[in-house]
């Protein structure tokens, strides 16, 4: 799920390789041109070949030396970028990001600020586990895709990077709701009405939701608080009629409505005997 190369993240690389080789040596003095700039020019074409032919470690390692030879030169700026990428598509994601994050720390307000952005949190977005991990790295994922969204909304990269936040937001309410079923399932309800209610109310568009109102009528009703379990199977009766979840958090007010009707009748019943008793 996490681990497919984006189709935009291909579409950027293929514009940057086709950026023209001899228009980066415009704006050099005459006396730089024969020796540096050729130079540079054949230490960046060397790794972009290495690029084309999937020798990743290879491509990240002569575009850091264009950017090492050459600190000043247009080609560094841009070398960072390819830097940045060829580390990604090698999965040294540690890497692509302090290439990315230099690039952003040296040229802040380049037009191709929102492409470091988005390398950044591709890079962390492909770290996410499943939630029986630890989840340190999907929230530092949001946190990324949701910076490039803030910063740059009409950039081609916004759209996919919701897309993202949604599925991360997703994969952040199933770790609440595994920790919620845990701890149910030790009898511990209110640390799983804790995590259930966190899902409700942080994670409100995901699709954990209909399962979270369930779990929640489940914990009140073992927590002895009936009213609370009702409203939870309102909202979850009002929200998600024809769902499963719905079908058993109200078997579950009327099992518990018929229980508590047999304990009221047996306390009448019993009621007389105690006085006839005494």
């Amino acid at each position: 799920m996490f681990t497919s190369l984006p189709r935009s993240a291909l579409l950027a690389l293929a514009a940057f390789s086709m950026l023209p080789l001899a228009a980066c040596s415009s704006g050099r003095s005459k006396g730089d041109i024969p020796y540096v700039a050729r130079d540079v020019s054949t230490l960046y074409a060397n790794a972009k070949r290495y690029l084309d032919r999937g020798r990743y470690l290879e491509a990240a390692t002569l575009f850091d030396e264009v950017e090492r030879q050459h600190p000043y030169s247009i080609w560094a700026r841009r070398a960072q970028l390819m830097s940045a990428f060829s580390y990604y598509l090698d999965a040294d994601y540690i890497k692509s990001i302090a290439s990315a994050q230099r690039f952003l720390a040296v040229h802040p307000g380049n037009r191709d600020a929102p492409y470091a952005y988005y390398l950044i949190a591709l890079c962390y977005y492909e770290q996410i586990s499943d939630v029986t991990r630890d989840q340190k790295i999907t929230q530092q994922a949001l946190d990324a895709l949701g910076e490039l969204a803030r910063r740059y909304p009409g950039s081609r990269y916004a759209a996919d990077a919701r897309l993202k936040v949604d599925l991360v937001r997703d994969h952040l309410a199933g770790k609440e709701m595994e920790i919620g079923r845990f701890y149910e399932n030790r009898g511990e309800w209110i640390g799983a009405t804790l995590r259930f209610r966190r899902v409700i109310d942080e994670y409100q568009t995901t699709t954990h939701v209909p399962e979270a109102l369930m779990r929640l009528t489940e914990s009140y009703l073992a927590l002895g608080v009936p009213a609370e379990a009702k409203k939870a199977a309102a909202v979850l009766g009002a929200n998600y009629p024809g769902t499963i979840w719905y079908e058993r958090a109200y078997k579950l007010i009327e099992r518990n409505g018929d229980v508590r009707e047999k304990r009221e009748k047996r306390k009448k019943a019993d009621k007389p005997a105690a006085v006839a008793a005494t």
